[in-house]
């Protein structure tokens, strides 16, 4: 977007004198040619690409997937409102573009993913700034940065701490090195019928609830075909069948403006009264567990209805689903329920971040339930929306779930939430402090710097941490961890046309006739994998006449080959696209040169079995006999007269002479026809 000028005019001169006198000539000659990729534009990717622009990188490729929301404002400066639901890679290069006019900004709307940005894509770059939030997309730039051997600075905020690390391909591990913990993941009868937990009643409204309502549920039954095989509670799963073939009255309704008016109030009768009616007939599922208690909507409604167990820990619990007023008339206090009557989206009006942190009564919740719905429904009902998802920013989705969520839980006698702490935990939404994002984003351009200069010893993994005394720790990089199966690979990248090429063709190719220098290993049998996909072992090949292509194997992909025996190590191979100009005539691959040839790995050496004590304990004296002793075994000249040697060479079907003069008797001998 933005020409970057020379650095030594008089017009930049002032503009670079004090990164001049920092980073010395050398490096600050070096910045206006050095080309950056800058993966994500939120929270420490907007601060970051403000400090890259200010230093002086001359050209920035600054690549995001996400449009602007309105809950970036508060931390994302480069954005205002006006810019909401717009690329945050556009707006963010616009916006920095005008803080120093000399530099070239790249703004790349997509998914770093996508197979156009390759292993030859990624080799362009002098150094590589994550500033990504999403644990896929990160593992993705790791290997990509190891197969490209290009150094990466990995980085991350979480409130106040965060971490900064530089990876460089066997140098220091990298970010696979250290396994990452699974998301966490709760059984589907759990959610469905027996939930404990906030957790799980957050879960069931944003993830059953409202697809069932309000979006396609295509995987309704497959979820309940896996719980079955996993073998999960046969009876339950049954009964939760015929919820979902009930569910399909009330989204009829919903989506008809002549019944929606009862929509909301079936949909409740459903799912929280007939629903909790059917899981209660299963007399077992209860024995060692505290049943639910079925929600009556007009008790709810009139302030009637009263709940057999309050969660103990539920903030100001309310007595019989009614609002608690205060006794000196005056107004709520901070966390005291709101007046469930007129319960209007909570974004819609002053003081929304206030209100959402207040506790909802049972009356507030049915009320939101209702209007929540209504609006959904209203949507569905225009045409222009065929399904709606959860969205922590759609106050219409995150007021449902809210409202779904608490009623649920006090059917259950479970601590209910407000609608700040649903849209924490339903929105996956990790706390951010625009403090802390300045600051790490401080420190990856400082170990940039030493990356681009080379110097590996000043490396170091930097962590923000909550200790006012030493805000700031620092750990000499580790090295790659031995067993890691990323950055221990070998790799290697191949240029051709998946059309033609086989994968028996592309694996022969890759390994060589093992003949001379730079002639790979040779044959020998291997299992290939396409990331987790198994396309052929030595005991399946069926796959290697048919073309990269009919695999889905093609460009921005990885074939990897593991050697059956493990003798060698993997071989990790990139796909890229031949040149435009490469002639049709030409072979349908261009093999890399010398062709790649993993280290031999080394086998653990089993131990040898432990020796036989000699040692034994001593007889009694009454099995104890005297003996003559005997008199010591002459030698012979033949060495070979030891019991043991005989007996080895009559298992080899040889005789022993005792000497030269003997003769063997036919009756030693059997002739073999």
């Amino acid at each position: 977007m933005n020409s970057p000028g020379p650095v030594n005019s008089p017009k930049n001169s002032s503009r670079y004198s004090h990164a001049r006198a920092i980073l010395g000539p050398e490096l600050s000659k070096r910045l206006p040619e050095t080309r950056v990729l800058l993966v994500g534009a939120g929270g420490i990717g907007c601060e970051l690409l403000k400090n890259i622009v200010l230093t002086g990188f001359g050209h920035i490729t600054l690549l995001d997937l996400d449009t602007i929301d309105l809950s970036n404002l508060n931390r994302q400066f480069l954005f205002r409102k006006k810019d909401i639901k717009q690329s945050k890679a556009l707006v963010a290069a616009q916006t920095a573009g005008a803080f120093n006019p000399n530099v070239h900004i790249n703004p790349i709307h997509g998914n770093i993913k996508e197979p156009q940005f390759d292993i030859e894509w990624f080799q362009q770059f002098d150094v590589v700034l994550n500033a990504l939030d999403n644990l896929d997309a990160r593992r993705h730039v790791n290997k990509m940065c190891m197969a490209a051997q290009v150094p990466l600075v990995e980085s991350g905020t979480a409130g106040y701490l965060g971490q900064v690390q530089p990876l460089l391909k066997d140098r220091s591990e990298c970010f696979d090195c250290i396994p990452k913990p699974t998301p966490t993941s709760f059984p589907v009868c759990t959610i469905r019928s027996t939930p404990s937990q906030p957790i799980h009643c957050i879960v069931w409204a944003k993830s059953y609830l409202l697809p069932q309502l309000f979006g396609e549920d295509e995987n309704a039954g497959t979820e309940l075909d896996d719980a079955e095989k996993q073998g999960e509670n046969a009876q339950e799963i049954a009964t939760l069948r015929r919820e979902a073939q009930a569910f399909k009255a009330v989204r009829t309704a919903l989506r008809s403006e002549s019944t929606a008016a009862d929509a909301s109030r079936m949909a409740f009768q459903k799912v929280f009264n007939s629903d909790v009616l059917n899981l209660l007939s299963m007399a077992d599922m209860w024995r060692s567990r505290v049943p639910p208690q079925p929600l009556d909507f007009d008790a709810i409604k009139e302030g009637q209805f009263k709940l057999k167990h309050q969660a103990s820990n539920t903030a100001n619990p309310p007595a019989n689903g009614k609002s608690i007023p205060r006794k000196n008339g005056s107004a709520k206090g901070k966390h005291e329920p709101t007046n469930g009557n007129n319960v209007e989206p909570s974004g819609s009006q002053n003081g929304a971040g206030l209100k959402d942190q207040r506790a909802l009564s049972l009356q507030d919740n049915l009320a939101l339930f209702v209007s929540s719905t209504n609006r959904l429904a209203a949507r569905l009902q225009t045409g222009k929306e065929d399904t709606i998802s959860f969205d922590k920013d759609d106050d219409d989705t995150l007021d449902f779930v809210t409202a779904a969520a608490n009623l649920r839980s006090a059917a259950y006698g479970i601590e209910r939430k407000t609608r700040w702490e649903v849209k924490e935990m339903a929105g996956n939404i990790i706390p951010a402090i625009a403090t802390t994002n300045a600051i790490i984003s401080g420190l990856i351009v400082l170990q940039a710097l030493h990356l681009l200069r080379k110097s590996y010893s000043a490396l170091k993994n930097v962590h923000l941490q909550f200790k006012p005394t030493v805000p700031l720790s620092t750990i000499n990089m580790c090295p790659p961890n031995p067993k890691c199966g990323i950055c221990r690979d070998t790799y290697a990248k191949v240029l051709c046309d998946p059309f033609k090429v086989t994968l028996g063709e592309f694996v022969d190719g890759i390994l060589g006739d093992g003949e001379g220098e730079g002639q790979g290993t040779g044959k020998r049998e291997v299992s290939v994998y396409e990331d987790k996909r198994v396309l052929s072992d030595p005991d399946w090949d069926d796959n290697n006449a048919r073309t990269l292509e009919s695999l889905n194997v093609t460009r921005g992909k990885f074939l990897t080959i593991v050697d059956e025996e493990g003798e060698w190590g993997t071989i990790s191979v990139a796909l890229g696209v031949l040149p435009a100009d490469y002639p049709t005539s030409g072979p349908a691959f261009i093999l890399p040169s010398p062709l790649p040839k993993p280290p031999r790995q080394v086998r653990p050496s089993t131990p040898p079995p432990p020796a036989p004590s000699l040692k034994r304990s001593a007889p009694d004296d009454d099995d104890v006999s005297e003996i003559e002793p005997s008199s010591k075994r002459l030698k012979t000249n033949g060495d070979v007269t030891s019991p043991n040697k005989k007996r080895k060479l009559d298992e080899d079907g040889l005789i022993l002479l005792d000497s030269a003069n003997d003769k063997m008797l036919d009756e030693d001998v059997i002739e073999i026809d």
